[in-house]
């Protein structure tokens, strides 16, 4: 969970060569407990009589909250029959369900990981049912139904409520070589060109991706997932609208919905190498705060041999908010940067978990050993769940725990500087790049460029991470002159259409760009003195116009 990242705290300035000072959480598979172990491996917390079974995940958020993907629902007639799940329950520290949802329905439902994002909202993973006739009209070899994955944020509205404020489809984002006639053809020389998008016929079946593992990463507002069938890990742009991620165009890296980067088996995008990875699940950013900040991450389930699993890691070639690739070769690094392997082998599911002190914990799902490393590849413990299953494990210091997080900043303008609501540590950041010396609550950028701000409490706790805000930079060539006093734009509040009366301190050239409350831009328009924003939703909108003679900015509420 980047969006949940540690900070070095006490714990992390003991010698390397000890185990972090924290606690270890896991659940078992189908099991109604989860389990937090203390540095002697002895149980210090149990929430029990969950009230649906594990489905795969287990996570704490700040606070002690615990959010898990649980067994419910019903599961659709033909769907696949891998971790299914169909729930995301979120129980407070003192075990009470604070949320139930059920996610799913007659042609789709939840599976495997979840991702609980900051905000407050989850990530989730799901089948969606695509007919015999979808996928021959999508240029499928065989017409047979299959069931794709999909990525949706859910918004908690209730106790059992919820609305889903965010979705990808790798259903949008496909290629094929089969028919020239039919949407999606590439020629099959040319795939290794076009990495954006996903071969429906590479191992095409029911179950085709067998999505398993999800992450999020909050300076660069992008997702992470691993694929168990296709063996690679993947990036996508969650910065863009749900329509935009159906398309390939928008968000922060101008793509759209289509994949940023993939590693780990090139042959699935018409590349030559041999696959490094060998079923894979928990695809994830190493956090800041730790050791090796911003590696991708995951579990090789076959890594070293048929028997004998890794954990791999790589640096991926990242370039602001897009990857670098060569036309006509595969994506880099041509192996793992570093590797682990792991002491015994997991047939499926296993994850890792790198820790401040540069410590490793490691848990191998299908025979239940949890266990921690230090930087050496020293085994420091072990935990082994006799004859159970255990998914996932991960560990948290009591600062996580037993503290409320500060709220997630937000970011606003004040004439020409970006402005961070209070809190006791800054760090600024463009084009997810870390501005060295940026550490007050004010920040005057001379780029333009998408800002995000870092904050902690007192407590020094947690890291929390502002939205991206999209900040233009007026060309040197207009004033600085802030005519926001002398504009006008009515009516306010309106119902779409907004007039903008400018008491003759505009000339004939100038730029009218909206923005949201998060700070991205959503609408553009040169030289219009009437401008529409019924295509937006309700909200708070601010009206950002510049010319040669200076600028304004002005606030209007949008109520359809």
């Amino acid at each position: 969970m980047y969006a949940l990242s540690f900070i070095v705290t006490m714990a992390s300035s003991s010698i390397k060569a000890q185990q972090y000072n924290g606690y270890t959480l896991y659940s078992t598979s189908n099991g109604t407990t989860a389990v937090l172990l203390d540095t002697n491996q002895v149980a210090f917390k149990t929430w029990t009589g969950l009230s649906a079974a594990t489905g795969y995940s287990s996570y704490l958020m700040p606070g002690g909250t615990l959010v898990r993907a649980a067994k419910g629902g019903t599961t659709p007639s033909g769907a696949p029959g891998g971790p299914i799940c169909g729930k995301v329950q979120k129980y407070d520290y003192s075990g009470a369900c604070t949320w139930d949802f059920t996610y799913a329905g007659t042609d789709y439902i939840s599976h495997h990981d979840i991702c609980p994002m900051p905000n407050g909202n989850v990530l989730v993973i799901a089948y969606e049912k695509k007919t015999a006739t979808e996928v021959s009209a999508a240029g499928g070899n065989s017409s047979i139904i299959m069931w794709p994955d999909k990525i949706v944020e859910i918004q908690p509205t209730g106790a059992t409520t919820g609305t889903v404020v965010w979705e990808w489809h790798a259903w949008d984002h496909l290629m094929q070589s089969v028919d020239a006639a039919k949407p999606n053809y590439v020629a099959a020389a040319t795939m290794i060109d076009h990495p954006e998008s996903l071969n429906i016929n590479y191992k095409q079946k029911s179950d085709w991706l067998h999505m398993n593992g999800l992450d999020y990463n909050p300076i660069l507002d992008q997702i992470a997932w691993s694929s168990h069938n296709l063996n690679e890990w993947y990036i996508i742009d969650h910065s863009t609208t749900s329509a935009e991620a159906a398309s390939h165009s928008g968000g922060n890296s101008g793509k759209g919905g289509d994949i940023l980067y993939r590693w780990g088996n090139p042959i699935a995008y018409g590349g030559t190498s041999a696959a490094i990875l060998n079923v894979t699940h928990d695809a994830h950013w190493i956090p800041e705060g730790v050791p090796n900040a911003g590696r991708l991450v995951g579990f090789n389930n076959k890594g070293v041999s048929a028997t004998a699993s890794s954990v791999d890691q790589i640096t991926t070639p990242i370039s602001g908010y897009t990857y670098t690739k060569v036309a006509g070769q595969e994506f880099g690094p041509s192996t793992y940067t570093a590797r682990h392997a792991v002491n015994g082998y997991s047939s499926n599911m296993g994850n890792s978990y790198q820790l401040p002190n540069g410590n490793m914990l490691v848990c191998v799902a299908t025979s239940g050993k949890i266990y921690e490393i230090n930087a050496a590849g020293t085994q420091l413990w072990s935990k082994s769940i006799t004859g159970q299953q255990v998914p996932q494990s991960f560990k948290y210091d009591s600062c996580y725990i037993f503290n409320q997080p500060p709220a997630i900043p937000t970011i606003t303008l004040n004439g020409s500087d970006l402005t961070s609501t209070a809190a006791t540590t800054y760090q600024w950041y463009m084009n997810g790049v870390l501005i060295s010396g940026a550490n007050s609550q004010n920040f005057s950028p001379t780029v333009s460029g998408v800002y995000v701000v870092r904050i902690t409490d007192a407590n020094g706790c947690v890291y929390r991470y502002s939205s991206g805000f999209t900040y233009t930079k007026i060309p040197a060539s207009m004033t600085n002159t802030d005519y926001s006093n002398d504009i006008v734009v009515y009516p306010n509040p309106g119902t779409g259409l907004f007039t903008i009366k400018d008491a003759n301190q505009l000339n004939d050239n100038f730029t009218v760009n909206v923005f949201d409350s998060y700070g991205h831009l959503v609408l553009n328009f040169s030289n219009m003195k009437m401008i529409n924003l019924s295509s937006l939703s309700n909200g708070i909108y601010s009206i950002n116009i510049t010319s040669e003679k200076g600028s304004a900015i002005k606030k209007v509420s949008l109520i359809k």
